[in-house]
């Protein structure tokens, strides 16, 4: 029984919940300080599971430690089993639609043919929608035209009644599909519901895919009609016949067993998920569908266990075996619920060798490929924009992003990035060594960086600068000067000063920034592309410091005496994790204030990313 009401909001400490938490089975909801649910999940061991996230933050997903940095208190619901749970678990998500849970969106672009075998002379109708009625559904169909054509293929071969509603029309004379013997006239005349019923079983068959099957029933009536000399019903059939024969031409026969499979793909590219779904029914692949998830933070096995519990939570029809591409921690359990939803027994694999992998990797090929072609419009679409919001005179399908580092002018660097069609391109990724510049000057050494990456040509459509209008108006210079202005563009991109504000965006000839929402496509774009160029930036600049950097450097910070450099050395045990600390963890020492944390984050080039090392790649 599950319970009604969750239990009074837990504070997330890992000795109360220790003592708190029962170990049976339920779910639990994680809460913001603000009371919102941000995450809804369900577990066997509600305490085991509970306490697995406060584990180091090395050992639990990225996605994990945000949440977690969120939460503020935990609910939970007890359940008398872990089928129970997932029905709750289901539940709660479409009701509060978490932040952090993966949520499959409701895709109404799919048709599937719904036909009421209740009903005295039922007929098929489209619909976007299956429901659990009592009726059979066939499909989801991957496209409009496809469906249309199917139920087309059905109207000439099959004599089903055309007329819409649930019961025939009425009319004086029959319509023009009884002329054609293309339906029994039930509109103006009574026909043999047996004989109806006959009628029913053949287009059933048809749509499970068991084309063998009503073939040889097809021929069996040919047969006997032709020996009872009934020619023309004779040659009706034969023409059916003929139909369902170039229907099962283009069917590609996948499995030798005759078992009905889904087989489901999953891909994934930064945060995008694309799942494919193979419809194979009685051993061939009748259709495909697609889904996919954006933002999602999940790792895959996530993403293919919510897919699993949430689009059969919801489908009329469950297939015996399921094929997925990842393997899901909690297969079995899955297996049994969906088991209990469909009345017989529902096998989840993960296939490592044999036809089931083979259709496995099919599935994988069409996500893959799905993505590649995603990705790729929507990059045409981003420099389109991207163009028109810059005030550009050409796409920018080319941008450098351009950044420099340095400590007080020491070992000063440059770092140039470069993204093709909106996607990092590693091959154009530079450093440079400033050499001509002493002492602290920003303008002087992106000059000079532009300057020489100006030297080896193959320029891009766009460099994009990370500053202000100074910065802009020293790149413009340089770029004038050698006579390049007309076939590469540059703007610039700053941070806004105001904690929670807006990037500011300047381009040639305008004084005002250019104003972007938060969430606009272009400005994410380029402050991904700065972000990049400044990441690799601090990187490189650590990379030459790395050998060199002493106690001695803490030294030249302003305000930190030879107490609080000891303090700060005992505390963090090197130079190096001081460098690599954040103002937060500087406070956390004793003597060390929020103004000096703040200027020995400063020092250590104003930068959070500054203990990060170089990825592979790079």
């Amino acid at each position: 029984m599950i319970q009604d009401q969750p239990s009074t909001g837990i504070e997330l400490n890992p000795e109360t919940l220790r003592k708190t938490l029962p170990e049976g089975p339920g779910v639990y909801l994680y809460r913001d300080g603000e009371g919102q649910v941000i995450y809804v999940g369900k577990a066997k061991n509600l305490k085991k599971r509970v306490l697995s996230y406060f584990k180091s933050s090395g050992d639990i997903p990225h996605k994990t430690v945000m949440m977690m940095e969120r939460a503020a208190s935990l609910d939970y619901i007890l359940t008398a089993t872990e089928k129970e749970a997932f029905i709750l678990e289901d539940n709660l998500v479409k009701k509060w639609m978490p932040r952090y849970n993966i949520i499959l969106r409701d895709d109404k672009q799919y048709l599937s043919l719904r036909l009421d075998t209740r009903q005295a002379y039922p007929n098929l109708t489209l619909v976007r929608r299956m429901k659990k009625d009592g009726a059979r559904y066939f499909g989801p169909f991957s496209s409009a035209q496809s469906i249309r054509n199917t139920l087309k293929l059905i109207e000439r071969t099959f004599q089903l009644r055309k007329c819409k509603g649930a019961e025939p029309d009425r009319r004086k004379r029959p319509c023009i599909n009884y002329q054609l013997h293309r339906c029994f006239g039930l509109c103006s005349q009574p026909a043999p519901e047996n004989a109806y019923r006959e009628v029913i079983k053949e287009v059933i068959l048809f749509l499970e895919g068991r084309s063998r099957e009503l073939l040889g029933n097809l021929k069996e009536k040919m047969t006997k009609a032709s020996e009872e000399m009934r020619f023309e019903d004779a040659a009706r059939i034969r023409d059916q016949i003929r139909s369902v024969e170039k229907v099962i031409e283009h069917q590609h026969v996948v499995s030798p067993e005759m078992e009905d499979r889904d087989v489901i793909g999953l891909a994934r590219k930064e945060s995008t998920n694309q799942l494919v779904v193979l419809f194979v029914r009685r051993g061939r692949l009748t259709d495909s569908r697609e889904f996919r998830i954006q933002n999602g933070a999940g790792s895959s096995l996530e993403v293919m266990e919510s897919f699993l519990k949430q689009y059969y939570h919801q489908s009329p029809f469950i297939p015996t075996r399921i094929l997925v591409s990842e393997p899901v921690e909690d297969m079995l359990a899955i297996s049994n619920w969906l088991s209990d939803l469909a009345g017989r027994r529902v096998v989840i694999e993960h296939p490592r060798k044999g036809d089931k992998k083979h259709l496995v990797e099919l599935a994988l090929t069409n996500a893959v490929d799905l993505l590649s072609r995603a990705a790729a419009k929507h990059g045409e679409e981003l420099m389109e924009r991207t163009k028109t919001m810059l005030q550009l005179q050409r796409l920018p399908r080319r941008v450098e992003g351009l950044d420099i580092s340095n400590i007080h002018g020491d070992k000063a660097v440059g770092a140039l990035v470069s993204f093709v069609d909106g996607l990092p391109h590693r091959a154009g990724y530079r450093s440079f060594r400033i050499g001509m510049v002493q002492g602290i000057d920003d303008y002087a050494m992106m000059a000079e960086m532009v300057s020489r990456r100006m030297r080896k040509g193959d320029l891009p459509d766009l460099f994009l600068v990370d500053g202000g209008r100074g910065h802009l108006q020293t790149v413009k210079r340089v770029m004038d000067e050698a006579g390049i202005s007309n076939s590469t563009q540059v703007a610039s991109i700053a941070k806004e000063h105001e904690e929670g504000g807006p990037d500011r965006i300047y381009i040639p000839g305008r004084k005002n920034p250019i104003n972007l929402k938060e969430n606009d496509p272009v400005l994410l774009f380029l402050m991904r592309v700065r972000d990049e160029a400044h990441r690799r930036a601090v990187l490189h600049h650590r990379k030459l410091r790395g050998k060199v950097l002493t106690a001695s450097d803490l030294d030249k910070i302003p305000g930190l005496g030879p107490n609080r450099k000891r303090i700060l050395l005992r505390h963090f045990g090197d130079v190096h994790a001081v460098a690599g600390a954040t103002a937060e963890d500087l406070e956390k020492v004793r003597g060390i204030g929020h103004a000096l944390a703040r200027d020995i984050v400063r020092y250590f080039s104003a930068s959070d990313d500054y203990g990060l090392t170089e990825p592979k790649g790079l």
